[in-house]
């Protein structure tokens, strides 16, 4: 069959919208697009390999990408009264944040906990917490995310353990777990454990996952965090193929096959203000990640070659000036993750460079998506930049920059000891020192910063704020929580042995131990007691 004949019947088929009165309505590309039969040889059609185009044939025609809005502050309480306002409002998919001492694998009654509970995420402790967390919310009808490293294992653990208690099948359960401990390491800063270590409980929830949760995301391997850091997005694009790599080499060398860890390894990437840019970012990645798992693992499975990813408009480009300047940058920069073909959306709030976002705020950042999804026309097409001259420049250059940064870390003998020396934080602050000397010599505008200042006083926005004694409250429940006898002190030994042992998975042990109330604290300082903590070498 023809190259035009084919495209003619994925583009024409007027099956793909059942509402259209004509063939004509159905079109997805110009005539123009047709002549180029060498291009479409090059980068094939959407949903086929190299995926430039995109993971599926009809595009969002099919199914619009989920909207996903990152929330979580004080309480369990508290945040689960935010999920289930946002479920009201259109939302279809949750995303949690976490407090720093969470984040980080302390209780909240722990002294360097003061004045951090709550504050930048939802206080998980227990099992009791995660129970309020989700009271009311299905978890076989909800999808949710959770941004949590150090101790995903933890709180994939509690939520699976929630489950079970539910009675819910945990094949059912949908959703992904960030996991990815090596961005901690080169631009975040939320490590506990040794890198070696952290590599053993990221495959821990591989294996277990693989086995009794098959819809769970297992990993979302997080450019985000290293663009906010201040790389450029092509150090973006390198380094989370590079962490992604080193993933996929884990859990090999723990016996498992690429086949059987790479389809439920998703991305995240960021979203920032230059479109076109950010456009090709997105192509790129599927192209490289589908060679990566072509040629360099031999993977069988189609879907183990799919990029399938999550964006977030850029956090860092947010302003406290002119705050509704940030609802124009929102909406480009999620105009650009959606033309970019990602699978789900989170759209940040205009007042978040002042506070935790307002509900107000909040709304419009989901509506932002909606009015994309149902008013813009951009998902009647099937990737409507296709055969864009520049699209497709920027999208090969940033291929080939991105694999010359590889091959330096290939060098350097892989990504581990890359983050080890130093070099790949150093290649970040660098490109974030020439951003900032760009900015403050005007050579790179931001409005409302270095121009187009306003000179009168700005209404101040109304943002949320966290309930006074949230954290002294929470401290409270968790130390009367551990003065109870609990009868953990035989489990926690079999758990410190399997740990010690170092061979067995260890999600069992720890939702044997949450399920009669040890704390989150208890669980990663027993790990802490036999593995000691990541103490990064001074560089020069």
């Amino acid at each position: 069959m023809s190259n035009k004949k084919r495209w003619e019947e994925k583009t024409l088929n007027p099956g793909l919208n059942k509402d259209s009165k004509t063939v004509e309505d159905n079109f997805v590309n110009s005539e123009e697009d047709l002549e180029d039969l060498e291009y479409l040889e090059r980068v094939g059609f959407p949903g086929e390999m190299p995926y430039a185009r995109g993971l599926h044939a009809t595009g969002y025609r099919g199914r619009l990408w989920t909207m996903r809005q990152y929330a979580g502050f004080g309480s369990a309480k508290e945040s689960n009264k935010r999920f289930r306002y946002l479920i009201s409002q259109g939302n279809n998919g949750l995303s949690v944040a976490f407090d720093l001492p969470t984040q980080m694998g302390y209780d909240s009654d722990h002294p360097i906990a003061q004045g951090e509970v709550g504050k930048v995420g939802v206080a998980i402790d227990s099992i009791n917490d995660m129970e309020k967390l989700f009271e009311e919310l299905p978890l076989d009808k909800i999808s949710t995310s959770m941004t949590i490293n150090a101790p995903a294992s933890m709180l994939s653990s509690l939520y699976f353990l929630l489950a079970k208690r539910r009675k819910t099948d945990l094949k059912l359960i949908k959703g992904t777990v960030q996991n990815d401990i090596l961005k901690e390491y080169i631009a975040r800063g939320t490590y506990i454990y040794p890198p070696d270590k952290s590599l053993k409980l990221a495959t821990d929830i591989f294996e277990y996952c693989s086995k009794k949760v098959p819809g769970w995301n297992t990993i979302s391997v997080s450019g985000y965090h290293i663009r906010e850091a201040g790389s450029t997005a092509v150090q973006e694009l390198a380094f989370t193929l590079a962490n992604g790599i080193t993933y996929v080499e884990a859990a090999i060398a723990r016996g498992m096959s690429a086949d059987s860890v790479a389809p439920r390894i998703a991305f995240f990437f960021n979203a920032h203000n230059d479109f076109l840019v950010e456009i090709a970012k997105f192509r790129a990645a599927r192209i490289m990640w589908a060679s990566i798992m072509k040629n360099k693992f031999g993977v069988k499975k189609e879907e183990s070659a799919r990029l399938r990813f999550h964006t977030q408009t850029g956090g860092s480009t947010l302003t406290a000036q002119q705050p509704y300047n940030n609802v124009i940058r929102t909406t480009i920069q999620a105009l650009s993750a959606v033309l970019g073909g990602t699978q789900s959306l989170h759209t940040n709030s205009l007042d978040e460079a002042l506070g935790l976002p307002s509900e107000k705020a909040a709304r419009l950042a989901l509506r932002t998506q909606q009015i994309i999804a149902h008013e813009s026309g951009v998902v009647n097409t099937i990737d409507p930049l296709a055969g864009s001259w520049t699209i497709e420049k920027m999208t090969a250059d940033m291929c080939r920059e991105a694999e010359e940064i590889i091959e330096k870390i290939n060098e350097r003998g892989g990504m581990l000891k890359a983050i080890e020396s130093g070099w790949v934080q150093q290649q970040i602050a660098d490109a974030s020192y020439d951003y900032q000397r760009k900015i403050e010599k005007d050579e790179t505008v931001v409005v409302g910063i270095n121009k187009f200042m306003e000179n009168e006083d700005e209404e101040k926005e109304e943002f949320t704020k966290i309930e006074e004694g949230v954290g002294e409250k929470q401290s409270e429940e968790i130390s009367k929580l551990k003065k109870r006898d609990r009868g953990t002190n035989e489990i926690m030994k079999k758990f410190e042995e399997a740990v010690k042992n170092g061979n067995e998975n260890l999600i069992p042990y720890m939702m044997e131990a949450f399920d009669n109330e040890a704390t989150l604290g208890e669980v990663c300082d027993l790990l802490r007691s036999v593995w000691g903590e990541y103490r990064p070498k001074e560089i020069i």
